[in-house]
């Protein structure tokens, strides 16, 4: 097992890189700092860091061991492929848009985890063998390599990305909802019986009514969140920029508020199942049409919206006020 030493204090270097990538800040840069450098730079570290998870998982594939100085000469240039894409990492300013640092980040990290749950592999495994376990983990760390190519280019490119996925989950959000309205009185009508009773009879599984009316206003807010999400990604995509701090600036505030849109619909969801509370019904509906008001607000103060795409905002913000207040009348007498 002393062979095997090295690569335990690599491992131990790594987790401390890990730790500063998850805490740490970049820098702002002492030289003039050049996006397209930049990403040739990275690119190149992700495809070295590749090609040392290869040649690790090789030469423990299969007895005999490498030897202690073999080892050691691995594990060094497992560390420095490592620290070489942090490096890299840390070239990225604040200024070229914190959602692409994000990103870049969360690529970043994935590698060196990566790497991590690699050599756990190696150290764990016996040795007599390739085990499953480090095929995975090897290809783990080529298909994290590999993300590079498909990260965002801009801070314009990586708020699309966000706003794109966040427009999936809340997509998914209203489909379920609507299915679950439309299937009858019975939200759970797929869940087995129970088994000490025989049967459901528990009319806290089930929507008045009334609740079905308060309801209808809530979907409303639903629908409104994700005409919102589709309305500022497209604006995004036509009109947006990242060629000054100003732009970049102002893609940030609206992925960063947009960002909640998507946990704010999740709440509402979860209050609309029986048995319906209306009172946290209203907190939770208030609480998206707040978000909702504070994308539409900053969207239309931005360069992202023109003239021209100032209709869809007033449009959307009557929308989402009209649902609201009808939540509000529908619950007064809860007050």
């Amino acid at each position: 097992m002393e062979a095997r030493e090295p690569l335990r204090d690599v491992r131990g270097a790594l987790r401390a890189v890990l730790a500063r990538l998850r805490e740490g800040e970049p820098s702002e840069g002492r030289e003039p700092f050049e996006l397209p450098r930049f990403w040739d730079a990275l690119g190149q570290t992700f495809q070295v860091t590749s090609q040392e998870a290869t040649k690790l998982s090789l030469a423990f594939s299969r007895p005999p061991l490498p030897s202690a100085e073999n080892c050691r000469k691995l594990s060094e240039d497992v560390q420095n492929a490592i620290l070489a894409v942090a490096t890299v990492y840390y070239w990225l300013p604040k200024g070229q848009g914190t959602t692409l640092r994000k990103m870049v980040r969360d690529a970043t990290t994935e590698v060196v985890e990566g790497m991590i749950q690699l050599t756990d592999t190696i150290l764990n495994a016996p040795v007599e063998s390739l085990s499953q376990e480090q095929l995975i983990s090897t290809g783990g760390v080529w298909e994290a390599c590999e993300q590079v190519s498909n990260l965002p280019r801009d801070n314009q490119a990586a708020v699309v990305s966000a706003l794109a996925a966040s427009l999936g989950v809340v997509k998914d959000a209203v489909e379920e909802m609507e299915q679950a309205l439309v299937e009858g009185q019975d939200p759970y009508g797929d869940i087995m019986e129970d088994e000490e009773l025989g049967f459901r009879g528990n009319r806290d599984t089930y929507w008045s009514e009334a609740d079905r009316q308060l309801l209808s206003s809530c979907m409303g807010l639903m629908k409104a969140s994700k005409a919102c999400l589709k309305k500022v990604l497209a604006a995004v995509k036509a009109h947006g920029k990242a060629d000054s701090p100003e732009h970049i600036a102002q893609l940030d505030d609206l992925a960063d508020i947009a960002n909640e849109i998507s946990p704010s619909v999740d709440e509402l969801a979860l209050s609309m199942y029986p048995p319906v509370n209306p009172l946290a019904v209203r907190f939770n509906a208030a609480k998206l049409a707040s978000v909702l008001t504070k994308v539409l607000e900053i969207a239309k103060t931005s360069h992202v919206c023109p003239p021209s795409e100032e209709g869809w905002v007033q449009f959307l913000t009557g929308a989402v006020d009209h649902n609201m207040n009808k939540v509000k009348s529908f619950t007064q007498g809860q007050l």
